[in-house]
């Protein structure tokens, strides 16, 4: 399996429902075919802790128990099911698969249904031998079934605390962003402003897109060997998170010496075609392993959703805007662009297309300021998300912020009508060009 593939069945496992309560059930009839096969006679220490019951008391306790526990299950979907609705219309639909992703949830239901198959499965042995009545049973694996049903009340009190704070929106937003920033942390790829994307040559062979979705993750290892072993170049077509549609080119490959003219082998075709099976993974939505734009359009999306006549929450957009804020400052410090990608002696193989950072910039406050330009307090929460980024980042960075500020102020302008209102927030913006003018003139000193 490549290791794309092996990224995908773990992407789809981390937020399948079914993964980690499956694997329960099976553990757990494990364990209960374990224990029915340990037999404690009294002058056992642990013989005090056994069930003390006859077979008909065990038998009558496991069916108490298993009817317990559908109910149970049935009322944690069930809240489940309230909370991806709450989320998915009072947040955003793109917040869906951070709920099921929630571990805790996962091993709340795990726990439910793993009391349930064990009791469930002791039934066919407790009190009975050889389909005739005994009185014979195995005591510890009872006490076990009464063991999970107290592990199982604690997490049902532990899965209420926890369904409440996750619906939070102050929670929501924070998980969003912690998240966001991990992907910056451990998957951004630094690129380079200064990178020209090369036009593919006139006989340049278009890579066909195998399936329509959104480009997941791109890992360029695998291509790159055969590109540097056939002495080809290439440029993707696609940035990770944008959706393809299957026949459009995803890839152009071209003959680094020949300038193009020459199409490629049919059997270096069929190569290229399976390395970029390998390093370019196609979904049928968006995730964040390596798109952080997503994580950034989902704080947007509830910060847009909050400023909707429908709702009207300015302090929810304030929050999402200071969210915004921390991953603006993380990608302040890095830089954006294309990246060029080199084999192992020094030649540039694959160009790969990249955002920049004033794209990113507009996607994360683009749209509260369309939306939110009218309201003093949202045009307050944007100055001072851009006032904070003074702090980092380089000249490149603080142009695309001033550019922000800019066009706010230019919307200030138009849409707020009352003086009292409009003067202080011009002022303020003012301040904040001010504040960018004599980083940038400290940075220039310097240099």
């Amino acid at each position: 399996m490549s290791h794309v593939r092996r990224e995908a069945v773990r992407e789809y496992l981390a937020s399948a429902l079914w993964a980690m309560p499956t694997g329960a059930v099976v553990l757990a009839i494990i364990a209960g075919a374990g224990l029915s096969a340990v037999q404690l006679g009294p002058e056992s220490p642990l013989a005090v802790l056994l069930f003390q019951g006859t077979s008909d008391d065990a038998r009558n306790l496991l069916i108490g128990i298993a009817s317990t526990m559908v109910t149970v299950i049935a009322v944690v979907l069930g809240l489940t099911v309230v909370a991806l609705q709450l989320a998915s219309t009072q947040f955003s639909p793109r917040l869906l698969r951070n709920f099921l992703r929630d571990i805790p949830n996962q091993v709340t239901l795990s726990a439910f249904v793993a009391t349930f198959a064990y009791s469930t499965a002791g039934l066919y042995t407790v009190g009975i031998a050889g389909g005739q009545r005994t009185q014979d049973y195995p005591r510890l694996a009872v006490s076990g079934a009464l063991l999970l049903l107290f592990v199982s009340m604690v997490m049902l009190v532990f899965f209420a605390h926890h369904l409440s704070h996750s619906i939070q929106v102050d929670q929501v937003m924070k998980g969003v962003e912690r998240a966001t920033l991990k992907v910056i942390e451990r998957s951004f790829v630094p690129g380079d402003p200064g990178i020209h994307m090369p036009n593919p040559p006139p006989g340049a062979t278009a890579l066909p897109v195998p399936q329509s979705g959104y480009v997941q993750a791109l890992h360029v290892e695998p291509l790159i060997g055969v590109l540097a072993r056939r002495g080809l170049t290439a440029r993707m077509v696609p940035m990770v998170g944008r959706h393809v549609i299957a026949g459009s080119p995803l890839a152009w490959v071209w003959e680094s010496n020949r300038d193009g003219e020459r199409p490629l082998a049919p059997d270096a075709g069929t190569e290229l075609r399976r390395a970029l099976a390998q390093c370019v993974r196609i979904g049928y939505e968006r995730t964040l392993e390596q798109d952080v734009a997503f994580g950034i359009r989902q704080l947007a999306d509830v910060a847009s959703k909050a400023l909707s006549p429908a709702i009207n929450d300015p302090y929810t957009a304030n929050q999402a805007v200071d969210h915004l804020g921390s991953i603006l400052a993380a990608l302040s410090l890095r830089q954006h662009g294309p990246q060029a990608v080199a084999d192992a002696q020094g030649t540039v193989r694959l160009h790969v297309p990249a955002r920049d950072f004033a794209y990113l910039m507009d996607l994360a406050l683009g749209q509260v300021r369309r939306y939110g330009a009218n309201e003093p307090r949202v045009v307050r929460a944007l100055l001072r998300v851009c006032r904070d980024l003074v702090w980092f980042g380089d000249t490149a960075h603080h142009a695309a912020v001033r550019q922000y500020v800019e066009t706010l102020m230019s919307d200030v302008t138009r849409l707020v009508a009352q003086p009292a209102d409009r003067e202080p927030l011009l002022a303020e913006g003012a301040a904040v060009l001010e504040a960018f003018d004599a980083a940038d003139g400290a940075s220039d000193a310097a240099s």
